[in-house]
C-alpha cells in the first residue's frame, strides 16, 4: 500500500511539472518580440508616440507619413477623440530618430506641439505604414480614407520632394471618385 502511494505521488508530481512546463511555454510562445530585432542584419526598433497641442485638422498624420515613406519606416498613426495623434514607427534607429526630429517641429499649421515617446514591441513581418481614417480639411475631403504605404524594397533614405510624390500617389490611388482628384492640391 505504501509503495502504491509513493507511485501515486511519483506520478502527481510529474503531471504537475508537465503541467507547467507546458504552460511556460505556451506563455512564452505567446509574448511580443522584444523592443529591438534583427531583422537581415539591421538593428530594427519600434516606439510609440503621442503629440499633444494642435495637432488635428493640420495635415499631422500625414506629416508623419512622409517620414516614414521617406526612411522607410513601418508603424501606424491615427487621431485619438482627446484631439492628440498616436503613432508608431518600427525601423532603424537612425532613421526614427530623423523621423522624430520632424514630428518635434509639427506642421506649418501645428502649435503647441508635445510629443512623448516610449518604446514598443516589433511587430515581426510588419510592411507598412498606414494612416488610419486620413481625412483633410485643406484639400475638403471629409469621407475618412486608410491611407497605406508598402516599404521599399531597397531600403534607401529617399529626399522629401520623392517621399511626398509617393504620398501623393498613395493619396490618389486610395481616394475615390473626386476626392482623387483633390489630392493633387499642393499641401505643407
Amino acid at each position: 500500500m505504501k509503495a502504491a502511494i509513493q507511485i501515486h505521488s511519483l506520478f502527481q508530481a510529474r503531471i504537475s511539472t508537465f503541467i507547467a512546463s507546458s504552460i511556460i511555454w505556451i506563455l512564452f510562445a505567446t509574448l511580443p518580440a522584444p523592443a529591438e530585432s534583427n531583422v537581415a542584419g539591421q538593428n530594427i526598433i519600434a516606439v510609440s508616440g503621442t503629440v499633444t497641442g494642435n495637432v488635428q485638422e493640420v495635415g499631422f498624420r500625414a506629416m508623419i507619413q512622409k517620414q516614414a515613406i521617406r526612411y522607410n519606416l513601418a508603424g501606424s498613426a491615427k487621431n485619438d477623440p482627446d484631439k492628440s495623434v498616436h503613432f508608431v514607427l518600427q525601423g532603424q534607429g537612425d532613421r526614427i530618430d530623423q523621423a522624430l526630429i520632424a514630428i518635434r517641429k509639427g506642421t506649418k499649421k501645428s502649435s503647441n506641439v508635445k510629443v512623448s515617446i516610449s518604446s514598443a514591441p516589433v511587430e515581426r513581418g510588419l510592411e507598412t505604414f498606414t494612416v488610419f481614417g486620413w481625412t483633410s480639411v485643406s484639400r475638403h475631403i471629409s469621407h475618412p480614407y486608410d491611407l497605406v504605404f508598402n516599404l521599399r524594397q531597397e531600403n534607401a533614405t529617399i529626399s522629401k520632394d520623392e517621399a511626398k510624390a509617393i504620398w501623393l500617389g498613395i493619396c490618389k490611388k486610395t481616394a475615390q471618385g473626386e476626392d482623387a482628384e483633390k489630392c493633387q492640391k499642393d499641401d505643407h
